[in-house]
């Protein structure tokens, strides 16, 4: 990787954990409606996936995905601040404000969303899959999922589906070691998921979630792989998210300490940048730089109005039109 590709990266994740330091304090303030899953600590995992995939691929992001759907309207042709506008429930939102965290979604930029039912998805995207081969596009169908996700029937039902038809799939799993207050080795028969995917026959292996290099190499080849018309693609994202599904979660302060003061992802990444010669200042710019961006993003969701209540039921189907009670 040349240097100016990882500097671009470090940015990238800094955007990420600026947006979501951010968006955590304006949800403490009471601006912020609705639940909050941030994907602090997993960086990486998603600078990686938004540096490879197309506004023509698509991605059904999980629930911590701001900082990937974000990603995605800087580099296709959006902007930014109408993701932040959505999670503060604004007109101005890619969503009209209705989608939230949860449902926020903008195809333009290959952003099909998430669902409140986590791993719903992993049926959905075969479809999308399906008309990419039907249309003889080099098309990526990207599913994010969580480790637990992998308790879920449509993961097995998804992953046979995609093996049998061949289809252009890249399966993203972010395993941080819990599936709310759940240990992935306690909940499956294995912590290390890719266990339960090599008997479908296709390629997948695991990653270190925290490198931005090797998880933008892992991606890179994947996609590669996906788009030759070689078939689908499992990547597990080994990673640890800093923030507790709620308040009061319990982890070992030993553990804490770890994944935090030792596999920081942005830490990781600027002592790699470090060693070829790049210094603090610079690095110390590109994270006040992106710092800046978000708060002028946060800025713009505060101003931006509230939704129109006479829009309630505007695009609730396609090419119709629904009347409110």
């Amino acid at each position: 990787m040349e240097t100016s590709t990882l500097l671009d990266l470090y940015r990238d994740m800094w955007l990420i954990r600026a947006f979501e330091q951010g968006l955590e304090r304006e949800f403490e303030k009471g601006n912020v409606p609705g639940m909050l899953h941030t994907g602090l600590g997993q960086e990486a995992t998603q600078a990686a996936l938004a540096w490879h995939l197309k506004a023509t691929d698509t991605f059904f992001p999980d629930h911590r995905c701001h900082g990937i759907n974000a990603l995605a309207q800087q580099r296709h042709g959006g902007n930014g601040e109408r993701v932040m506008a959505e999670l503060f429930g604004k007109a101005t939102g890619v969503c009209s404000g209705k989608g939230g965290s949860l449902h926020s979604a903008d195809p333009a930029v290959g952003n099909f969303g998430d669902n409140a039912v986590e791993g719903s998805y992993m049926a959905t995207v075969l479809g999308v899959a399906l008309a990419a081969k039907m249309r003889g596009r080099p098309n990526v169908a990207c599913a994010i999922i969580g480790d637990g996700t992998v308790g879920r029937g449509e993961f097995h039902e998804s992953l046979n589906m995609a093996a049998i038809w061949d289809l252009p799939v890249l399966y993203a799993c972010i395993n941080n070691g819990y599936a709310i207050s759940m240990p992935v080795g306690e909940g499956h028969a294995s912590a290390d998921i890719v266990d339960m995917v090599q008997g479908y026959g296709f390629g997948s292996s695991q990653v270190d979630g925290n490198d931005i290099v090797e998880a933008w190499t892992a991606v890179g080849a994947a996609v590669e792989h996906i788009r030759s018309g070689a078939g689908p693609c499992f990547l597990e994202f080994k990673t640890w998210r800093w923030q507790g599904i709620f308040a009061g979660e319990f982890r070992p302060e030993a553990e804490v300490k770890y994944w935090k003061e030792e596999r920081d992802p942005i830490m990781l990444a600027a002592e790699a940048l470090g060693e070829r010669g790049v210094d603090h200042a610079e690095l110390d710019a590109i994270e006040q730089e992106a710092r800046d961006v978000i708060e002028e993003w946060i800025g713009f969701a505060l101003e931006s109005p509230a939704p129109d209540p006479d829009k309630a039921t505007a695009d609730v189907y396609v090419g119709w039109e629904v009347s409110s009670r």
